[in-house]
């Protein structure tokens, strides 16, 4: 199988991908690459069994509400300004899920930049054919940060100029943790060279995560929200070393 991860950016140019092949309990990357438009992405998902996308699916249920009553001129529907309604304007239960899971708050599609990328997520996710935003499907939502936190590695500090020898350092961290992954020399160096690319290997290892039930499933009172608000893939702690076993995995 492949699997293709998306570090999707508010335009193409900080946009990378990353497929990875999964054969005989081992792993190849088997492309990578940045400065992806829409059109990019669509082409390498062809024939793809699993892809994690980096970006919000969707916005927190409460914050739609209020924002589309207002838009209507009818009355904002959030009755006290205190903070227990301004995080509910702000997260969606998924974010809350992650923040109780690894304590990592995920920035909020509401009223953070990230929804940039979310507006073009949207659009794409509809090409994709995603119906269902929770995870039950091919498309997934992925967030490195929690992945690479949940399998012992370090998750922030990797990225910018400024920060390039961490960002070699967590590839042969994860290499070393990863044995079974193989990747050419070219592509070795673009992913220790860029964070984009690197984002999208760990994207790409998430989906498989995901493909494998090897991820956090929403509780049975948060399905109905992550149907519309999206859910966020998180691989169970110490998953890593499962990721390229071929057998079924306990529930």
């Amino acid at each position: 199988m492949i699997t293709l991860g998306v570090d999707l950016a508010a335009g193409p140019k900080a946009t990378g991908g990353c497929k990875v092949e999964w054969r005989d309990g081992r792993a190849a990357v088997q492309w990578v690459g940045t400065g992806l438009t829409d059109d990019d992405i669509l082409r390498c998902a062809e024939g793809v069994t699993a892809v994690g996308i980096d970006a919000p699916f969707g916005w927190p249920t409460s914050f739609v509400n209020a924002i589309t009553a207002h838009h209507a001129g009818q009355r904002w529907p959030v009755a006290a300004w205190d903070k227990a309604n301004r995080k509910k304007l702000r997260l969606r239960a998924t974010d809350e899920h992650v923040h109780d899971v690894t304590g990592i708050t995920p920035l909020s599609v509401s009223s953070d930049t990230i929804a940039i990328p979310a507006t073009r997520c949207a659009s794409l996710i509809d090409r994709l054919g995603v119906k269902d935003r929770s995870g039950e499907e091919r498309v997934r939502e992925v967030y490195p940060a929690a992945a690479l936190l949940q399998w012992g590695l370090r998750h922030k500090g990797y990225k910018g100029k400024e920060n390039a020898i961490r960002l070699v350092e967590l590839l042969a961290a994860l290499r070393v943790q990863a044995p079974w992954l193989e990747a050419s020399r070219p592509d070795a160096e673009l992913l220790a060279g860029c964070d984009h690319a690197f984002d999208a290997l760990v994207a790409s290892l998430a989906a498989r995560a995901a493909w494998r039930g090897l991820t956090l499933r929403p509780p049975a009172n948060a399905v109905h929200l992550a149907r519309v608000e999206g859910w966020i893939a998180v691989p169970r702690k110490g998953s890593l070393g499962d990721l390229p076993l071929v057998k079924p995995v306990t529930p």
